[in-house]
């Protein structure tokens, strides 16, 4: 049987806390920030989503794997997480439009995963004592070497991601007959939000991270988009000069987590990084406008300063995550302008908060 075969693998924490675990099949190494992500599905949706980009994934769902893969099922070209840490790994699956395995699409992008790895334990350790840089590795005999390499990994504090994850050059999403025209900054941009973008009788301009207002507003469009995205925000200069234009010119203006944080900082409002982040598709909160609560799909491992945006008087907070009362929604009063600290667009996850995006459209309309 596979697993009796599966060499040895170990996860060490930059604190030095290691964990035992094995292979799946791919031998290496892989370095990031540890997080874990807390929904029982999506898996793929999850690992293809470019707020991931330089983390290690824990997936706190025991089977992974179990439903193979599906080349539809993709939020960007490619994986993004650095690497997978999971209890259970199904190399065999079971599901009608699968068309693969996990493994052979992990064998395929060279993702090294490890599994059989008490990862109860592990997010339970993480939740203690916050994220931090870590290791996965199939070289479990030199873990001198290993910790060597990973002290020469940068810290998610101050690091910029989104120009690792964004396009190289514009390209345009839907029909170009369109009512109306988005320009999106694509920092971190995954498919669903353009497919909700475009369902919305949308037509979608996707800039690069570093695009300037001018060439957004030479396409002309009716409003402006902010995505989602990894890294810290405060690098992200360029991006937070676009919403100060969009701002100013009081034209319409919707961001999504990181976008959300561009919009905070282009305002004054400074952000932090968490002590170990908002990941999975369960999460609460609470809409103050209409107080309604929403289950959210969310991935985050920043956020804004709750008191600099009580105290900004140009600032409403709407949206409060109900776990820990972090800010999780913003408008301006007298501008086009409102953003979230998670995913409406889902994948994975419920659609209480698909609303935004229609609420989006009535402030262009209107």
């Amino acid at each position: 049987m596979k697993y009796l075969t599966r060499k040895k693998a170990i996860l060490l924490l930059a604190d030095g806390t290691i964990f035992e675990g094995k292979s799946i099949g791919i031998e290496g190494t892989s370095t990031g920030e540890i997080c874990f992500n807390t929904g029982m599905t999506g898996y793929q949706e999850i690992f293809t989503d470019p707020s991931y980009f330089g983390q290690l994934m824990v997936a706190t769902n025991a089977h992974i794997g179990n439903y193979g893969v599906n080349s539809e099922e993709i939020e960007s070209e490619g994986i993004k997480i650095a690497g997978l840490i999971c209890r259970n790994f199904s190399f065999d699956y079971s599901r009608v439009d699968a068309d693969g395995s996990l493994k052979d699409w992990f064998v395929k992008h060279n993702l090294v995963a490890i599994s059989d790895v008490d990862t109860r334990a592990l997010v339970a350790y993480i939740r203690d004592n916050g994220a931090m840089n870590a290791i996965i590795s199939t070289d479990i005999d030199n873990i001198d070497v290993l910790q060597k390499q990973l002290a020469k990994v940068p810290s998610m504090e101050g690091l910029e991601l989104a120009s690792k994850v964004s396009t190289k050059e514009p390209y345009f999403f839907g029909n170009e007959d369109a009512t109306h025209k988005i320009a999106a900054l694509d920092i971190g941009i995954k498919k669903n939000i353009l497919r909700n973008l475009a369902k919305r009788d949308a037509y979608v301009k996707v800039f690069p991270y570093n695009a300037t207002f001018e060439e957004m507003n030479s396409w002309n469009p009716d409003g402006y988009f902010l995505s989602n995205g990894p890294g810290d925000p405060e690098p992200l200069v360029e991006a937070q000069l676009v919403a100060k234009e969009i701002i100013k010119r009081d034209l319409p203006l919707f961001g999504i987590c990181l976008g959300h944080q561009v919009i905070a900082l282009a305002n004054g409002i400074s952000t932090y990084k968490m002590h170990h982040g908002h990941r999975g598709i369960n999460h609460p909160v609470k809409n103050l406008v209409t107080g309604k609560g929403e289950i959210t799909s969310q991935n985050h491992g920043f956020a804004i300063n709750k008191e600099e945006t009580e105290a900004h008087p140009d600032i409403e907070i709407t949206h409060v995550h109900l776990n820990d009362h972090t800010v999780a929604g913003i408008c301006l009063k007298n501008k086009k302008c409102f953003s979230v600290q998670y995913h409406p667009e889902a994948s994975p996850g419920p659609h209480d908060a698909e609303y935004l995006f229609d609420q989006f459209f009535e402030m262009i309309k209107n």
